[in-house]
């Protein structure tokens, strides 16, 4: 399918995730938060849930995580805008809690289809719940390494690596989340 193609089915897919009402969490959203990014992004990162302000704006990664993120990206030496990123779930948890199984059930098949039209070489999993998509194990012990996962009958180098808002619970992660991104860049370029 042509890059057009493309770009016209992840528009519509995005609209459909914004009117959806096919799960618990849409009545009480103000936004569904689709994603961003380019058709034809390498790097696909994947978050949990959107948070308070990320639901006010329908934008992923727009707080103080999002900050934390764009800061360690660039960092790394990365734009932003060549990265294609949302979540596991597309609309806010209350209180801001973890996504349920029965949530990131239920938006799979968005982010599955959202996969099937970036077609990114890598994946970077943000946190143990996008990371359990994709591989088992530990984040403190899986962190920051790339494995080559078949995923949906397509090979994906997966990365994961700590949320940008686990930091704020533990701050010693700010460094390993720092060390991970510059592994990421070193291993994509």
């Amino acid at each position: 399918m042509e890059k057009i193609e493309r770009q016209k089915q992840l528009d519509r897919l995005h609209e459909e995730i914004r009117t959806t009402e096919h799960c618990p969490l849409c009545p009480d959203r103000t936004n569904a938060v689709p994603g961003e990014g380019p058709i034809d992004a390498r790097l696909f990162m994947i978050g949990e849930a959107p948070g308070a302000e990320e639901d006010k704006a329908g934008r992923p990664f727009v707080g103080r995580a999002g900050m934390l993120l764009n800061k360690a990206l660039a960092e790394a030496g990365f734009d932003r805008e060549k990265i294609f990123i949302t979540n596991a779930v597309k609309c806010r948890p209350p209180q801001n809690r973890k996504p349920k199984a029965s949530e990131v059930l239920a938006c799979k098949p968005f982010l599955d289809r959202q996969l099937e039209l970036v077609q990114p070489e890598w994946i970077c999993t943000l946190g143990t719940v996008s990371t359990h998509l994709f591989l088992e194990g530990a984040l403190t012990k899986i962190h920051g390494k790339d494995y080559l996962v078949d995923y949906n009958g397509r090979k994906y180098r997966v990365f994961p690596t700590f949320h940008p808002a686990a930091v704020f619970r533990v701050p010693a992660l700010k460094e390993e989340l720092r060390k991970d991104f510059k592994k990421l860049r070193e291993r994509i370029a």
